[in-house]
C-alpha cells in the first residue's frame, strides 16, 4: 500500500515546530535567501515558548560575567554539561537577545530606563530579562510570529524521509490530506515531551514528535533520563493535564516554600534554599509530601510588593482556582516541565544525519546536562536556532526528492497507559523495580498496526495525528526508560531512590539509537569536561 499523496511542495527547509528555536531558524534561514517552510500541528500560540513564564537568562552587562553565567549553568548540570557547548551559548546570548528587540520584542525596564532583571534558582546574580511580567515567552511568541514566515497550521510531520545524502523529504497530513515536501535540510524544534506524564507545564502537543522523528530517521538521542520537573506548579485537586506554572522568578522576588504547618520546605537542604537548582527544590517537595501525606505544599508569595502587577499571568491563574496570591498561600507541586536531554546535536544543531537538525527543547546540545538552570531554555532556543538556520545553507543543492512513499507499520500503546506508567514509575523519584512494571505496562499494551490501518479514506489529520502521537510517546518512553533503568544513581534531576548519589563511573551520557531490527540499542558517551573558569565570582 502507498501512502495517497493530496499534495506537494518542494524547499530549501522544512521546520517541524512554530515556537522559538524553529521560528528563529526559519527567519535566518529566509534571510539567508532559502525557501522555508514550517510545519506546525496545533495555532500560531500552542508551543511551549508561548507559555514561558520567567524569562531569558542573558549575562548582564554590570556585576556579571560570561564565566560566572558558565559556572552557574554547570553547577546545575550536574556534572554533565559539556563546558565547551555551555560556553558557546552563553557567550552568543546577548547578540540574540539584541536580534529578538530588533525584530520589535519588548522587555520590562526597571525606574532607570533600563532592562529590568530578576534572579531565579541556581543562578548568583540577577541576569534575567522578562517581559509583561511573567508573560515572557508570549511576547518572544508574538515578535516572531509577526515575522510572516511561511507556515502550515495543523499540519504534522509523520516521517523524516533520507537516503544516501541524507535527508530527502518529510510526509505530513494536514486537513488537506497527506502531503510531501521534497527538501534536503529538515530542523527538528518540535519542543519537549511533557504529554508523557499525566500532569505538566507542556501544551498538549508535546509528545515528545522530535525525539521519535529523529530515532526513525536514523539519529541518536542522549540523556533522556533528565526530565526537570518545575517545582512550584499550581495544585488544584483532581487536576490534569497542562496545568499554570508559578515561576521560579516569584521565589526569586522573595516568596518562600512552606508546609501545611508552615515550615520551610527548603531550610537546610541547599545554601541557596528555595532558590537552589529545580532538582533540589523538587526533591525537598517530594519527600514533604511523602512524610507529610500531603499531595502538594505552600508558595507564600503574601510579602512580595506589587505582585498582582509583577505577576499578572500568575495572579489570573491564581484567581481562576480560587487563590487570592496577595492574601493566601499558594498550593503547588512539582509536575513535568522540561527534557534536559532530546536529539544529540553540535551546537549549531546538526545531527548525525546529513541534513537533519535539532534546536530548542528537542535537542541535547549540552547546554543543560543532569539538570537545566532556569530561563536557559529560551537563550538555547535562540541562539542555536539561529546558528541551525544559517547551517541549513549548506544543503543548498543536494539532490532531494522523494521519489516513493510506501506504508509503514506503527507500534504504540494508548496515551492513558503510558501516562499513568511513567507517572507512577517514572517522576521526581524513582526506583528499578518501578522503571521495570513501566516497561512490562506499556509493552503488554503496545500493538502494531499500518499507518494507514482506520483512516485510510480521511481527509481529516485528526486521526493520523493521534496515532502518530501515541507512537511518538511509546517509542520516546521505552527510550527514557531504559536509560533510567541504566542509569543506577542519581545525578541532577534523575533520582533513584535506592542510589541516593552521584556515581563518577557514570559521570557520562547514555545514547540511544535504534538498531537495524527497529530495537533501541544504548551506548556511553564521555563528556566533553573542558577546564571550569576560575575566579568567575
Amino acid at each position: 500500500m502507498t501512502v495517497p499523496v493530496s499534495w506537494e511542495a518542494e524547499v530549501d527547509l522544512v521546520v517541524i515546530g512554530g515556537g522559538v528555536a524553529g521560528l528563529t531558524a526559519a527567519r535566518t534561514a529566509s534571510l539567508r535567501g532559502l525557501r522555508v517552510l514550517i510545519l506546525s500541528k496545533g495555532g500560531p500560540t500552542d508551543t511551549s515558548t508561548q507559555y514561558a513564564q520567567g524569562g531569558i537568562a542573558v549575562v548582564a552587562p554590570l556585576g556579571d560575567s560570561v564565566d560566572s553565567h558558565v559556572l552557574d549553568t554547570v553547577e546545575a548540570g550536574a556534572g554533565l554539561c559539556e563546558v565547551d557547548a555551555v560556553r558557546s551559548i552563553v557567550e552568543g546570548g546577548q547578540a540574540a537577545v539584541a536580534a529578538l528587540t530588533d525584530l520589535g520584542a519588548v522587555f520590562d525596564l526597571g525606574r532607570d530606563g533600563q532592562i529590568s532583571r530578576t534572579r531565579e534558582g541556581g543562578h548568583s546574580t540577577r541576569r534575567i530579562i522578562h517581559a509583561g511580567g511573567d508573560a515572557t515567552g508570549a511576547e518572544v511568541q508574538r515578535a516572531l510570529n509577526a515575522a510572516g514566515l511561511p507556515v502550515v497550521f495543523g499540519a504534522a510531520a509523520l516521517r523524516v524521509v533520507t537516503g544516501v545524502d541524507g535527508v530527502r523529504g518529510v510526509i505530513a497530513v494536514s486537513d488537506n490530506g497527506f502531503g510531501v515536501v521534497h527538501t534536503p535540510a529538515v530542523l527538528l524544534a518540535t519542543g519537549g515531551l511533557g504529554q508523557l506524564y499525566a500532569l505538566s507545564t507542556n501544551p498538549p502537543g508535546a509528545t515528545g514528535d522530535g525525539v521519535a522523528l529523529a530515532l526513525w530517521a536514523g539519529a541518536a538521542v542522549a540523556d533522556l533520563e533528565f526530565v526537570q520537573f518545575h517545582p512550584t506548579v499550581l495544585y488544584t485537586p483532581g487536576g490534569v493535564g497542562r496545568r499554570p506554572l508559578i515561576s521560579e522568578a516569584v521565589r526569586g522576588e522573595g516568596a518562600i516554600l512552606v508546609d501545611s504547618h508552615g515550615h520551610s520546605v527548603t531550610e537546610g537542604v541547599h545554601p541557596r534554599g528555595d532558590l537552589a537548582p529545580r532538582d533540589v527544590v523538587s526533591r525537598a517537595i517530594a519527600e514533604r509530601m511523602r512524610t507529610s501525606g500531603t499531595d502538594h505544599v505552600f508558595l507564600d508569595a503574601r510579602a512580595v510588593d506589587g505582585f498582582a502587577q509583577r505577576f499578572p499571568t500568575i495572579t489570573a491563574s491564581c484567581l481562576a482556582a480560587g487563590i487570592d496570591p496577595a492574601a493566601q498561600l499558594i498550593p503547588v507541586a512539582p509536575a513535568a516541565h522540561y527534557q534536559c536531554g532530546g536529539v544529540v546535536t553540535d551546537t549549531h544543531g546538526r545531527t548525525g544525519v546529513a541534513g537533519l537538525y535539532a534546536a530548542g527543547e528537542v535537542a541535547r546540545t549540552g547546554l543543560h546536562g543532569a539538570n537545566r538552570l532556569a530561563s536557559n531554555s529560551l537563550l538555547e532556543g535562540l541562539v542555536v536556532g539561529e546558528r541551525a538556520g544559517a547551517a541549513a545553507t549548506e544543503r543548498v543543492g543536494t539532490r532531494a526528492r522523494v521519489d516513493e512513499i510506501s506504508s509503514w507499520t506503527l507500534e504504540f500503546a494508548d496515551r492513558s497507559v503510558v501516562q499513568q506508567a511513567m507517572t507512577e514509575h517514572a517522576s521526581v523519584v524513582r526506583d528499578g523495580a518501578g522503571l521495570t512494571e513501566a516497561l512490562t505496562r506499556i509493552d503488554a499494551a503496545s500493538s502494531i498496526v499500518p499507518m494507514l490501518d482506520t483512516a485510510e479514506a480521511s481527509v481529516t489529520a485528526a486521526p493520523h495525528l493521534r496515532r502518530i502521537e501515541d507512537a511518538a510517546l511509546t517509542v520516546t518512553a521505552r527510550a527514557l526508560l531504559h536509560a533510567a533503568a541504566a542509569r543506577q544513581e542519581s545525578r541532577g534531576c534523575h533520582t533513584r531512590s535506592e542510589y541516593p548519589g552521584p556515581v563518577d563511573g557514570q559521570r557520562h551520557s547514555i545514547a540511544i539509537a535504534l538498531d537495524a531490527h527497529g530495537a533501541l540499542e544504548l551506548s556511553t558517551a564521555a563528556v566533553d569536561f573542558a577546564p571550569l573558569p576560575t575566579g568567575a565570582r
